[in-house]
């Protein structure tokens, strides 16, 4: 029923019926299977915006093919691995879908890394060909020899193929076979680790989707704007969500908000996927433009501060869906306007078919109002590492990382990460609670806090904080809110005033350059 409601699910032609079974029988449902299905349905849609201009679905469909072709000629074949180091455009939709179609295994690169940390990628996950823009070239001095680079964004000239080259080039007919289904490889690292590949699972059904649309109201035919990496977990959920909607992508290589506000005017976006600090530095633009088919915006992708969701809700009306997840257990629980409303800092709750228990050290069930590990379970649960290692599960339930605890009516709080807490004093002080009670201060942009060691204590807090002016705010200000507002072992030992915080390319505090 939530997919007839989302319009995915309706009445169609025989023609075009025909067209959707086929694509189901050729691709299964995956990434090629979406845009296959939207040639049959609905073949002259928009199906991605960016820099260049704008593609159909049926486009999309053909040129995938054809750049499928290109790669099998370059050694691509089912179960070869193909690395993707792209900002958010065709290059990137068409290279993912193209493998797809080989059943060739997908690593995404995480832009911000650096040049040594991705030819150890390349050469612990066997990668044949890099697909890149030219911006990011010297982040490949280090790869392989034997791998080969394609260029999917172009920058003044090249010496390398390109993606269009390879498109152009190559046929257009059938490629064969139903392949075996291939690997989206996520890389995950938090804020504290390398880089670790996460095997992210192609959905089996369309349970994954109804979970998601049974908590956020998107709808067939949705334009999507997507500033959010389509690199990352959230950026690669709106870009499959949107597949089984058949929703238009507009897309923009970097982010600008002011240019990320004009596309969505002017593509009449109905939804924006973003991180964080996106909608924060959105927020904070003057004279923004007005948004009328704005339905949803849907944040995701680290924590949303309580000042941001409320100004949010303030400023854009009852729009805004905050989804706590991660690479590895996908979501875990959406919050809805209504109750973002009401505690502007809840996860909020389990979407269909989802399964969140909090539980103490040993594995039991604690009580409505105690902290307690975050456990979860649902179909996207990912399959291990690809070092070997994976996260500890419980009776099928697979740990967060973080801890929290549920209220009376069933919300979801997260309070931190289960490494983040300290123990001051003989109390356990999660840094998240301080974080949100500082970032609703007046003169505070943003805020981390982290826990250092003390002679005294055994460990105390340390605040980061940008203010939004210099000299609006001294530390003893900082202490004091704390103090007035929060336990006296919560107030924090240091306060240290930055121009920015240390963050990653999908908003992330970089905790571990703090400390």
């Amino acid at each position: 029923m939530t997919l007839v409601r989302a319009g995915v699910v309706r009445p169609m032609g025989p023609g075009r019926l025909v067209g959707v079974l086929d694509a189901y029988l050729r691709w299964d449902l995956t990434i090629a299977s979406g845009f296959a299905i939207g040639a049959a349905r609905h073949p002259d849609r928009t199906a991605v915006v960016d820099d260049l201009g704008s593609l159909s679905y049926r486009e999309v469909d053909l040129r995938t093919t054809r750049l499928a072709h290109g790669l099998r000629g370059l050694g691509v074949d089912a179960g070869g691995r193909v690395a993707v180091l792209c900002r958010n455009h065709r290059g990137f939709v068409e290279t993912v879908t193209a493998c797809v179609k080989l059943g060739a295994h997908v690593v995404l690169l995480n832009t911000g890394l650096s040049a040594s940390q991705i030819a150890v990628v390349l050469r612990e996950q066997e990668v044949s060909v890099v697909v890149a823009d030219t911006e990011f070239r010297d982040l490949l001095a280090h790869a392989p020899r034997k791998v080969r680079r394609v260029m999917a964004w172009v920058d003044g000239t090249t010496k390398s193929r390109t993606v269009e080259q390879l498109i152009a080039s190559a046929p257009g007919g059938p490629l064969g076979k139903r392949p075996p289904r291939g690997r989206v490889i996520v890389l995950t690292s938090g804020t504290t680790g390398a880089p670790k590949g996460a095997r992210r699972p192609e959905p089996a059904s369309l349970t994954p989707a109804a979970a998601l649309l049974s908590r956020i109201p998107l709808q067939a035919g949705d334009r999507f704007s997507v500033p959010a990496p389509l690199f990352h977990t959230w950026g690669l959920a709106a870009f499959q969500i949107g597949l089984v909607l058949g929703a238009t992508f507009v897309l923009r290589r970097t982010f600008d908000p002011a240019a990320t506000l004009a596309d969505a005017r002017r593509h009449d976006s109905t939804a924006l996927f973003v991180v964080p600090v996106m909608l924060q530095r959105i927020l904070e633009l003057t004279g923004r433009p007005h948004l009328p088919g704005l339905r949803v915006i849907a944040s995701s992708g680290s924590a949303l501060p309580p000042p941001v969701a409320r100004r949010c809700l303030r400023e854009f009306g009852p729009v805004l869906y905050n989804l706590y997840g991660s690479t590895e257990v996908s979501w875990v629980s959406i919050a809805r306007p209504d109750e973002l409303e009401r505690h502007p800092d809840t996860a909020g709750m389990p979407p269909h078919g989802t399964r969140v228990e909090i539980l103490d050290e040993v594995g039991q069930p604690v009580p409505a109002g105690t902290t307690g590990r975050i456990f979860v379970t649902n179909e996207m649960l990912f399959d291990g590492y690809t070092n070997g290692g994976n996260k500890e599960t419980r009776d099928g339930l697979m740990s967060t990382g973080d801890v929290g605890y549920r209220d009376d009516s069933g919300l979801l709080f997260v309070a931190g990460r289960d490494d983040e807490m300290i123990v001051s004093g003989g109390e356990n002080v999660y840094p998240r609670e301080v974080e949100d009670l500082l970032a609703g201060l007046a003169g505070v942009r943003e805020v981390a806090v982290v826990g250092v060691p003390d002679e005294r204590f055994g460990q105390r807090l340390a605040a980061y904080v940008v203010r939004e002016e210099p000299g609006v705010l001294d530390e003893d200000a900082v202490r004091e809110h704390v103090r007035a507002n929060l336990a006296k072992f919560s107030v924090p030992r240091e306060v240290v005033f930055l121009d920015a915080l240390p963050r990653n390319e999908t908003g992330k505090v970089l905790k571990r350059d703090l400390r």
